[in-house]
């Protein structure tokens, strides 16, 4: 951005303002205040390479701050001083991109590389494809605007094509420039991609502060940055330690408005040393212009043995065809283009002494061995508990107290045991011996020849009455405000929950009376208490916590009968013809309706005014679009949450399965999309969809 002369002038331009501050605040003072501020704003946000104190700098900011004021018809729009914008957010309203913000194809190997290398050299028809290779961001995606040289729009993603404006956030980032001189270029009006993220050591930082404050910690700077954006407090978002690189020109144009992409711009490469020079935090030092295929694979494995040691979280390469026309010709699809791949590294390992192990026991029943770790940090997050799912697991893996263990996140997610390393055995580790008694109650645990899952049968036992409990007021089932985990498992302990009606009479004169509880806090359990009892049945039986039926099959129920009360006359024939419930599931629910105590619930329950009829204004369906249509959903979502997907489907009258089979209609696709997609693509009559595409459905 700046040549090393026109460095030398600013560095004692800078010498000679921090000497002499105070003077009248002409024109010519502010214009230096700002020249000077801008320079060392590069030097530090975009190279990492600051020439001044931070003393002097809050000094000469205060300066030109203090000038403004004092002659406010000298402000201007892209002064460093209004970065941080004034006052609230109240919503981020809805803006279309320029071009449409599409995904990336991704690849996990060298045969992958080699066969989008293949795919490009058919589509352009040339025989040497030279590709840029460079780093993937691990951070939220955002697209800028500048129109004569100003920065105009800032947005997220969104769903690809229309995105929130976030201009006044993106306004305190120090790293995106208020201004660049892209004229100097013949750029009348551009679109440029990037990603906001935390550096690693910055996101620490923040972390320990946060400790300090006794507050909640952030778990992993990814989402850190993506909620940071969209703060309503722009000088809130300023203090999250933001910074953004930007990676790519989706569009360009001159003041006629020529697109200069591929004529006068012609290799992705130039497009970088343009931002670069314009003043941006970009990928120029990290990437690398290969001239074939076997050159980026190399490149890409080289940077997988180093990029624990990156400042930035990175979660991959992304592979670009380097020459614009060539990108061009490739074109692309509506999900991803067809010139570009991302190459994902393998999910973070690490490695752990395994000290001992817990055993929990669920709302029904399941015996579940927990692995409690020496705390490692892994992927962002700190990890001290893990899942050991059953005794068979423990005795595959040869696990036991005292081994050193191999920990992944699976899709950099779920934490998991993948192994123990023998060799670092010293002979004092213990076996796994697993409980032949509830550790709860005492009771004695069955399992079945049909599962790997030990059991409490006990109905009254504790934990499994404290989990159920948990279960009926939890978001997905009756959705009481006000009544969390601890508060639930306060009640039980002071004897005011016994049974799941108790929760629906609880002594509300002896809550007031606690520690913590106030008026208010009671009227508004009472409220949320009272509102719980007039949600739809799906929810309700949902909340009963039956064994093998979550929300989808509590829906399905829900269609085929007028009163919860309707099961307990149904057979075991009369619920497996409901689409979606097989032969297991239907003896659970037979069997849930046969128990007398859990009939009685039912009817306790409707005595106290819960709702238990399927009234017609709890339809879930608000058109007809997708009647008869069946989905299902797989993959990291990126435009919605798997729950508003859910959400969509039935809104628009279709309905969700949980598996692959020949009664699906769509598969949608996210990112990693795993072993489902292989076994859809076996099966002709499922329609694979994108994101994009399946909102084009209920478009």
């Amino acid at each position: 951005m700046y040549s090393e002369q026109e460095q030398h002038h600013l560095n004692q331009l800078t010498e000679q303002l921090i000497k002499h501050t105070g003077h009248k605040p002409d024109k010519e003072k502010i214009e230096a205040l700002r020249q000077v501020i801008n320079y060392h704003d590069w030097r530090y946000y975009s190279l990492s390479q600051p020439v001044i104190l931070d003393v002097d700098y809050d000094k000469l900011f205060k300066e030109l701050r203090k000038l403004e004021e004092e002659r406010p018809e000298f402000l201007t729009p892209d002064s460093p001083t209004q970065r941080v914008a004034r006052g609230l957010t109240d919503d981020f309203k809805q803006v279309s991109h320029l071009v449409s913000m599409l995904s990336l194809d991704n690849s996990y190997n060298a045969e992958d590389v080699n066969a989008f290398d293949k795919s490009v050299k058919k589509l352009t028809g040339a025989e040497h494809i030279q590709y840029c290779v460079e780093p993937k961001f691990d951070g939220s995606s955002i697209a800028l605007v500048y129109e004569n040289d100003m920065l105009v729009r800032a947005a997220t993603r969104g769903d690809g094509a229309v995105g929130e404006d976030i201009t006044n956030n993106a306004k305190a980032l120090a790293s995106i420039p208020l201004s660049a001189k892209f004229s100097k270029f013949g750029i009348h009006r551009i679109e440029i991609r990037g990603e906001v993220i935390i550096q690693k050591e910055v996101f620490e930082r923040i972390n320990n502060e946060r400790k300090a404050r006794g507050e909640k910690l952030f778990q992993n700077s990814r989402n850190t940055a993506s909620g940071s954006l969209r703060l309503k407090d722009p000088n809130e978002s300023a203090t999250r330690g933001l910074e953004a690189v930007l990676y790519h020109v989706s569009f360009a144009e001159d003041k006629e408005g020529k697109n200069l992409l591929a004529d006068k711009l012609h290799t992705h490469f130039e497009t970088i040393e343009i931002l670069y020079k314009c003043g941006f935090k970009t990928p120029i030092h990290e990437l690398k212009v290969c001239k074939n295929a076997e050159e980026a694979i190399a490149f890409i494995e080289l940077w997988n043995t180093k990029r624990n040691t990156f400042s930035i979280e990175t979660d991959g390469m992304v592979i670009k065809v380097n020459d614009l026309k060539m990108q061009q010709k490739c074109g692309s699809t509506t999900h991803h283009p067809r010139w570009a791949m991302a190459y994902k590294f393998q999910a973070k390992q690490a490695q752990s002494k395994l000290k001992d192990v817990e055993y929990q026991v669920g709302r029904t029943g399941a015996v579940t061995p927990v692995a409690k770790i020496e705390p490692v940090a892994l992927a962002g997050v700190t990890i001290a508990s893990i899942s050991l799912h059953n005794e068979e697991f423990i005795k595959e893996k040869d696990i036991h107290i005292g081994d050193t263990v191999i920990v992944e996140r699976a899709g950099e997610v779920i934490p998991y045991i993948m192994g123990v390393v023998p060799e670092l055995r010293t002979g004092h580790e213990k076996k796994i011996h697993f409980p032949k008694n509830c550790p709860s109650c005492n009771s004695p645990l069955i399992k079945t020849e049909e599962e790997a899952i030990w059991r409490c049968d006990n109905a009254d036992c504790p934990a499994q009455t404290e989990e159920r409990a948990i279960h009926f007021v939890s978001k997905d089932a009756l959705d009481i405000d006000g009544l969390g985990r601890s508060i639930i498992i306060d009640f039980i302990q002071r004897g005011f929950i016994k049974n799941l009606e108790d929760i629906f009479r609880l002594p509300y004169d002896e809550i007031l009376k606690l520690e913590g509880w106030g008026e208010r806090s009671v009227e508004n359990l009472k409220k949320g208490i009272e509102d719980a009892k007039g949600r739809p049945i799906w929810r309700l039986i949902n909340a009963f916590g039956i064994r093998l039926v979550g929300v989808t099959t509590s829906k399905d129920i829900t269609s085929h009968i007028k009163s919860i009360l309707d099961l307990e006359n149904m057979s075991l024939e009369d619920l497996t013809n409901i689409e979606g419930i097989g032969p297991k599931v239907a003896q659970s629910i037979y069997d849930f309706f046969q128990t007398p105590s859990n009939v009685k619930l039912i009817k306790a329950l409707d005595e106290m005014k819960v709702n238990i009829q399927n009234r017609p204004e709890d339809s879930l369906a608000k058109n007809n679009k997708l009647e008869g249509k069946t989905f299902l959903f797989t993959g990291s979502l990126q435009q919605f949450t798997r729950d508003r997907a859910k959400q969509l489907v039935e809104e628009n009258g279709g309905k969700l399965l949980s598996s692959v089979s020949a009664n699906l209609n769509y598969l949608v696709v996210g990112e990693d999309a795993g072993s489902k997609l292989s076994k859809a693509k076996k099966i002709p009559s499922i329609t694979v969809l994108s994101e994009d595409e399946f909102l084009n459905l209920i478009a």
